[in-house]
C-alpha cells in the first residue's frame, strides 16, 4: 500500500522538484495529484513516466490526500494551509509562513527529527529557509559535539532562490551584455548579470533583512537558541546552488581535524577537503545532487575555538524539494500516515 499524495504549486521550479524526487526516491505512491491556482488548470507536468494535469486548488478534494507537499508563497499558505489540514492531509509547507509558529514544527530530518511528533497540532510541518537549511545539517553535528556560541554566515544565493522569473532575468541579462542590450532590473532591485547584490527579501528596521532575520531565526528553533548568529545574504549570478561561508566559534576546542571526522559520519553530509586548487564544492557541482558539502574546513586562530567552512548545496532540492519529501519520508517511517486501503 502507498499514500495519496498532492503537490500544491505542481508548476512552479520547486514543485516540478518535489514531483521529480517523490520519483527519485521511490516514496510510496498510490496516487498523485498536481494542484495550482486557477491559471494552471489543465498545464502537464510529469511524474516519472506518468502526465498529470494540474487541478485548481478552490475545487480540490484535499480530504481524498494523505500528506500533501506544498510550494506556494507565504500568503497563500496563509489562505490554504490550514483549511487543508483540518480536511485530514498533514501539510509539508515550502513558505516561509508557518515556520515561526509555535503550534507548527519546523523540521530538517537530520536535525530535528523528533520535532515531527508534533504534526498533529495543525497538521502542517514547515520546511525552513532554502539557506537555514544546508547550514544547520553542517552546525548540527558540530554543536552537538562542542557547543557552538557564535556563527558569522556569508551567503552566495542562486537567482532560483527568487524562483523562475530570477532564473530567467539572469539568463536575459547574460544574453543582454554580450550583444550590448538593454539590462533592465525586473526580478532584482539591480542587475545581477556579471555582478552580486548585498541584499536578499525586505530591510528591518535594524539594517538587516527578513532573509538575514530568517537564518537565526530558524537555527534558533530547529537548534539551540542560545547560538549567536550574524548573517549578511548576498545574490550571485548563479542558476543553482546556495553556498555559504561559514565562521563557527565554539565552548569546547574542536581543531580541523576532529571537524573533519565529525562532519564525515554526519547524515546528509560529504566531506569534499584536499588542499589543492579543485579540492572543494561549488555551486555548480553540486546542482542536482541531495548531499550538503562542506569544504574549506580550517582553523580560526583568531578566536579561541575557532573555524571555518564553505558549505554548499542544491537551493532547490535539500534547500527545498528534498527536505519536504524527505519529511514525508519521515512521516512514513514513524506511522504518523494514513495509508491509502488496498
Amino acid at each position: 500500500m502507498g499514500y495519496r499524495v498532492a503537490v500544491v504549486g505542481a508548476t512552479g521550479n520547486v514543485g516540478r522538484e518535489m514531483l521529480n524526487i517523490l520519483e527519485e526516491v521511490e516514496f510510496p505512491v498510490d496516487e498523485i495529484y498536481a494542484v495550482a491556482s486557477r491559471n494552471s488548470i489543465g498545464v502537464e507536468v510529469n511524474f516519472g513516466e506518468k502526465r498529470i494535469f494540474c487541478e485548481a486548488v478552490e475545487e480540490f478534494d484535499f480530504s481524498k490526500v494523505d500528506v500533501v507537499l506544498m510550494s506556494v508563497s507565504g500568503s497563500f499558505s496563509r489562505e490554504w494551509a490550514e483549511k487543508i489540514g483540518k480536511a485530514g492531509p498533514i501539510v509539508i509547507d515550502n513558505s516561509s509562513y508557518w515556520r515561526m509558529n509555535p503550534d507548527v514544527p519546523l523540521i530538517v530530518p537530520e536535525v530535528n527529527p523528533d520535532d515531527v511528533a508534533l504534526a498533529r497540532r495543525k497538521n502542517i510541518i514547515a520546511n525552513p529557509n532554502c539557506s537555514t537549511a544546508q547550514l544547520v545539517v553542517a552546525l548540527k553535528p558540530l554543536h552537538d559535539a562542542a557547543r557552538i556560541k557564535r556563527v558569522v554566515v556569508s551567503t552566495y544565493q542562486s537567482v532560483s532562490g527568487a524562483g523562475k522569473a530570477g532564473i530567467d532575468e539572469l539568463w536575459d541579462q547574460t544574453k543582454a551584455v554580450f550583444t550590448f542590450g538593454p539590462t533592465p532590473p525586473k526580478k532584482f532591485p539591480k542587475q545581477i548579470a556579471f555582478n552580486v547584490i548585498p541584499f536578499i527579501g525586505a530591510f528591518t528596521d535594524d539594517g538587516y533583512t527578513d532573509e538575514e532575520a530568517k537564518m537565526w531565526n530558524e537555527v534558533h528553533k530547529m537548534i539551540d537558541p542560545a547560538i549567536k548568529l550574524t548573517v549578511t545574504c548576498v545574490r550571485v549570478p548563479v542558476f543553482v546552488g546556495h553556498s555559504e561561508a561559514v565562521n563557527i566559534e565554539f565552548e569546547s576546542p574542536l581543531d580541523e581535524d576532529e571537524a573533519r571526522e565529525i562532519l564525515r559520519e554526519a547524515p546528509g553530509v560529504i566531506v569534499i577537503d584536499k588542499r589543492d586548487e579543485t579540492g572543494y564544492i561549488t555551486p555548480k557541482e553540486a546542482q542536482g545532487e541531495f548531499a550538503v558539502y562542506v569544504s574549506r574546513i580550517r582553523n580560526d586562530t583568531t578566536v579561541a575555538n575557532g573555524l571555518n567552512l564553505w558549505v554548499v548545496s542544491d537551493n532547490l532540492r535539500k534547500g527545498a524539494a528534498l527536505n519536504a519529501v524527505q519529511i514525508a519520508q519521515l512521516l512514513h517511517e514513524r506511522d504518523m500516515l494514513e495509508r491509502t486501503p488496498a
